[in-house]
């Protein structure tokens, strides 16, 4: 099938799938645009400012974000009892679920954002290094394995040689990640970097790679589109920005 044969999918109502300042940003650009904006909110969020702001909102549930921002199913029926036709994850939470994208298709809501397939591909930092690795590009060393057990992962750090980063697979924004310095602060922040990727993806899962100290951040957005489009908008740089770097 050409891109010309692809349906477009025409939308005029989005709901923000996120909170604060991210929500706001997103209300704004889609407003430019023309689009009517609905936003969700938890119990802890219910008088805040992007709640105010919305054209819309619908509460998804409690104050943590397992039951609330994290809660696929609250956020489906918040489109659709608001008349939204399309889904803007923002960032963290949901964005990069592979489960949620797919959630909207299925409801008929256009998801705007990768698409389930792609997501499963490399929305998990984990897979992502694996399908890096086969097309032979060059990746930091690391540990990526199914075994996660505690004796496992220190053992692995230790393999690697400290200092190293651990890292959630899911999500972004530096959820679950932490710079280990040496064996005996692993335990610690191990513990600490899977319960906060829990609760920000609601995924503990973590991989390691070797920490590279005052690294170069180099970073390139792409955009594609179902159609067959694609652009990336330049890289930036910036030297000694921290010790962390991207898979």
């Amino acid at each position: 099938m050409s891109s010309a044969d692809i349906p477009r999918t025409p939308f005029f109502k989005v709901l923000i799938a996120n909170r604060g300042e991210i929500a706001l940003r997103i209300m704004r650009t889609a407003r430019r645009l023309g689009y009517g904006v609905v936003a969700v909110y938890s119990d802890a969020d219910c008088d805040a400012l992007h709640v105010r702001e919305a054209d819309s909102a619908v509460r998804i549930g409690e104050a943590p974000p397992a039951r609330s921002y994290l809660n696929i199913e609250a956020i489906i029926a918040a489109a659709k009892a608001s008349g939204a036709d399309a889904v803007h994850p923002g960032y963290g939470f949901l964005a990069e679920n592979e489960a949620f994208a797919q959630a909207c298709r299925d409801a008929g809501l256009v998801f705007i954002g990768p698409s389930p397939e792609a997501m499963k591909a490399m929305g998990n930092k984990a897979g992502a290094k694996a399908i890096m690795r086969d097309a032979g590009v060059p990746c930091v060393p690391g540990y990526q394995g199914e075994n996660q057990s505690d004796a496992t992962m220190l053992a692995e750090a230790g393999r690697l040689g400290f200092p190293v980063m651990i890292k959630a697979v899911a999500g972004g924004g530096g959820r679950g990640m932490r710079l280990v310095i040496d064996a005996a602060a692993f335990p610690d922040a191990l513990r600490s970097a899977r319960s906060e990727a829990q609760a920000a993806f609601g995924d503990g899962t973590v991989i390691l790679e070797r920490a590279i100290e005052n690294p170069r951040h180099i970073e390139i957005q792409v955009f594609g589109d179902r159609h067959g489009n694609a652009i990336h908008l330049a890289a930036s740089a910036t030297a000694r920005c921290s010790a962390v770097t991207r898979s």
